[in-house]
């Protein structure tokens, strides 16, 4: 028993860990971009990730755990997202959005995945795993199609 539970912590901290990277890199994309669009876009979805990451901090709580106090630094979306940052300084808002997209695909993923190792899991925990997935998703969708939509302007 008391495995599985170390098992779902460790599983529970990794979203917490994608959801921090995800945060700050929303919040950098926000800060760095003039497009006032995509300001409050880019904020709603940092405070998105941020009360998905109080979310699971009580359930990895609940279970006798420590939640992950970090980002990954070292992890795909951390990296993910700091394309962002590059794409920021020339100021090229299909760039931006690109890598959040690039960002919220690792994201996603990183969601995909627990769902299929979490089918076993409580339901507590299950039912929160896929309400965030599913708000990842739409984000992720939200994202890619404002990308897919950018005007091109050359004169600017």
């Amino acid at each position: 028993m008391e495995n599985k539970n170390d098992d779902i912590i460790k599983t529970l901290n990794n979203l917490i860990e994608v959801n921090y990277d995800r945060a700050k890199g929303y919040q950098t994309a926000a800060d760095g971009t003039e497009d006032s669009d995509l300001k409050s876009l880019f904020n709603k979805y940092s405070s998105q990730s941020l009360s998905f990451k109080t979310e699971l901090d009580s359930l990895v709580r609940a279970r006798g755990g420590k939640p992950q106090e970090s980002s990954s630094a070292s992890g795909a979306v951390y990296r993910a997202w700091m394309n962002t940052k590059a794409a920021l300084t020339g100021k090229n808002r299909k760039g931006v959005l690109s890598s959040c997209e690039f960002g919220e695909d690792v994201a996603k993923k990183t969601y995909a995945d627990t769902k299929e190792d979490a089918m076993s899991y409580p339901a507590d925990v299950l039912s929160v795993i896929n309400r965030q997935y599913e708000e990842i998703l739409k984000a992720h969708d939200h994202i890619k199609n404002m990308r897919d939509t950018v005007e091109e302007h050359h004169h600017h």
